[in-house]
């Protein structure tokens, strides 16, 4: 498949396809590896076609198959060095590290990859942009508030991959312990389905074709609450963006794109 699939998104484990004719990644492994084969496969793609994983941070729903990736097959692991030092801390076996920089992009065949900071209770976490030919794809998920950094990165986006984990008043009315609420409240937790709407108000230009509604909190948050925010502001503002949400159990909806079976 050349386009790009969400194959997991959640607290129970993340992972993101992008493919093209020359090259097939996965942006984390936060499922079981036999997950990943079978979801992978729900898109005609064999985990053995997949030339690198990429990570955004440590937490176990971003890592969960690295151990049994690095087992199975010879796919590199590649995140910064803070987070290979995280990653080689909580696992039995060595991965195949290859290092970026945050904040400095890299190539992988015909994909440039700019990795940039979020903030977020872990090691040093990223976000990332993806390009190939014309097309730019934005994933940020995982952080507690959306910096003047972020926002730029996510600028000029054909796909954005977007957080929008919680909605505040479900956090607030959760029987969860206080801790919980604080973090994922805080400037280190996660982003709210306002939050979320405010960046998109912030990148949002025409050429903006695909919205993917990521991390949704399985006690607060749900996709009607979550899709509602955001066609409030859609329905004023914006009338060519599809909206997806991402799935936590079984692949979100791909989007095929053209220009990329023609690189």
């Amino acid at each position: 498949m050349n386009g790009f699939c969400p194959l997991a998104s959640g607290s129970k484990g993340n992972s993101i396809y992008v493919g093209t004719d020359k090259t097939k990644l996965l942006f984390d492994c936060g499922v079981s590896f036999k997950q990943l084969k079978e979801r992978l496969e729900k898109i005609s793609v064999d985990i053995k076609e997949i030339e690198g994983v990429i990570i955004s941070h440590e937490h176990i729903d971003h890592i969960r198959a690295v151990d049994m990736i690095t087992k199975e097959t010879d796919i590199p692991i590649i995140c910064n060095s803070d987070t290979a030092k995280a990653i080689a801390q909580n696992t039995k076996r060595r991965p195949r590290f290859k290092i970026f920089a945050t904040g400095e992009p890299f190539s992988f065949r015909d994909i440039t990859i700019h990795p940039f900071s979020v903030q977020h209770d872990c090691v040093d976490p990223v976000g990332f942009t993806i390009t190939t030919s014309d097309i730019k794809i934005g994933l940020c998920t995982d952080l507690g508030f959306a910096t003047r950094l972020v926002i730029e990165h996510l600028k000029d986006c054909n796909i954005l991959y977007l957080e929008s984990n919680h909605d505040e008043e479900l956090v607030h009315a959760c029987s969860r312990p206080q801790t919980y609420k604080t973090r994922v409240l805080s400037r280190q937790g996660h982003l709210s389905n306002s939050a979320a709407t405010k960046v998109l108000k912030e990148v949002y230009h025409s050429d903006l074709n695909h919205l993917y509604l990521a991390h949704l909190s399985e006690e607060c948050n749900n996709p009607i609450i979550a899709r509602e925010t955001f066609l409030n502001y859609c329905q004023e503002e914006i009338t060519n963006l599809k909206l997806h949400i991402a799935h936590q159990t079984t692949i979100s909806t791909p989007t095929i794109i053209p220009s990329l079976s023609s690189l």
